[in-house]
């Protein structure tokens, strides 16, 4: 540290321009999940079919596919902070629709609008992270942002469901649009403008080219095996609780385990790979590895006490892995690209969200519940064989 104290104002200014970025992942995270979890259980007093509620919940998830790639490239052109600032505002203003929610229709559309403003503000926020950690710092800060995006997935379903029973869809939707507000206001007062880097033209043959490196791929296969089996647990880890007995709070209870594990792991893992104490080859292959012998043991052994075993497994294997890929990718792009590539990064693990439940349901209804584990297991072990490429951080 030098006599002016300049490294630590440094560090405390970094520290106050991405927490409003952490803010923003928890809200996208929150936003998905409370509305989600709110759907299943509201259905029938909204008079939705299983149809119509499948649909609802796959809106959010079916905009952040197509245009988290397209909103990520558009941060590298006019710099990530109005896209993180524009989105959340869209998203507040967007979440006002749900006011009505009690239109089927109505809720479509809200539900539609915040998953492409959330596709605004996500991709930018982790490019804005990326070039803030700068310098060695990647895995703690991307550890911080992905603890928090836990934390959205932890609360989000309670949260919302306690303001639904207080006051319907209207409170839900109204609270979310005063949180994305607040946190526009936030960023908008402490994160600093990163004007846009230069950058050569690209065409669609240089994206095609990006996504089969291996310094893109194998990260993004990272992040999608881990995402896919997380949304494979929460879905699983309740119906296998209730099919050994237990009561809805146990399956409640394991996936709480599970997030908790994730949320305390990320910050840790991320801060032992800056100190060099961990390789990202190592702990995302470490993190993969826990995660498929977690998901291995739901489908041979599954009872009251290995299902919050392997719960807390799948959770801290999550919470290795994550962190890890993202500073990878974080480390291996040039600043000039960072949001085309977080974009499209955040499509493979929507991709992965949307695949790891859609094997296990799949191999399940043609076998059994236990085969369709195993094969997310087998998957996922897959995806821990291949091997990261060194990074050369660009300057």
């Amino acid at each position: 540290m030098t006599e002016s104290g300049t490294p630590s104002r440094h560090r405390v200014a970094t520290r106050t321009a991405t927490a409003p970025l952490y803010a923003a992942g928890f809200v996208t995270a929150f936003g998905a999940h409370s509305i989600a979890a709110g759907l299943g259980a509201q259905s029938g007093n909204i008079g939705l079919t299983l149809l119509n509620l499948g649909i609802l919940l796959a809106l959010y998830d079916v905009a952040e596919v197509f245009l988290k790639p397209v909103f990520g490239a558009l941060s590298d052109r006019v710099g990530p902070k109005p896209v993180i600032v524009g989105g959340l505002l869209a998203f507040a203003a967007l979440s006002l629709i749900g006011l009505w929610a009690a239109d089927p229709l109505m809720l479509a559309l809200a539900r539609l609008g915040q998953g492409a403003a959330a596709s605004a503000f996500s991709p930018a926020s982790s490019a804005m992270v990326a070039r803030l950690a700068r310098g060695g710092k990647a895995g703690a800060y991307f550890g911080k942002y992905g603890s928090w995006k836990s934390l959205g997935y932890i609360i989000g379903p309670l949260l919302g469901a306690g303001l639904i029973l207080a006051g319907g869809f209207a409170l839900l939707f109204g609270a979310l649009a005063v949180l994305a507000a607040a946190t526009a206001v936030w960023v908008l007062a402490a994160v600093p403008h990163l004007e846009p880097l230069p950058r050569q033209p690209y065409t669609v043959m240089d994206l095609a080219r990006q996504v089969g490196e291996r310094r893109f791929w194998v990260p993004t296969l990272v992040l999608a095996a881990s995402t896919g089996a997380l949304g494979a647990a929460i879905g699983f880890l309740p119906a296998l609780a209730t099919r050994h007995g237990m009561d809805a709070f146990a399956g409640t209870a394991a996936v709480s385990v599970l997030a908790l594990g994730s949320v305390l792991t990320q910050p840790w893992m991320g801060r032992l790979r800056d100190q060099g104490r961990v390789t990202d080859n190592r702990g995302t292959t470490a993190g993969l590895l826990l995660i498929a012998a977690g998901v291995a043991l739901l489908a041979a052994a599954p009872a009251a006490v290995t299902i919050f075993v392997a719960a807390a497994a799948i959770g801290v294997g999550i919470g290795a892995a994550t962190p890890l890929g993202f500073a990878h990718l974080a480390d291996s792009t040039p600043p000039e690209r960072m949001g085309r590539t977080m974009g499209s990064a955040e499509l493979g693990r929507e991709l992965g969200d949307a695949g790891g439940p859609l094997l296990v349901g799949g191999v399940a209804t043609l076998t059994a519940l236990p085969f369709g584990l195993g094969a997310l297991a087998l998957v996922v072990a897959a995806a821990s064989i291949p091997r990261l490429p060194p990074t050369s951080p660009p300057e």
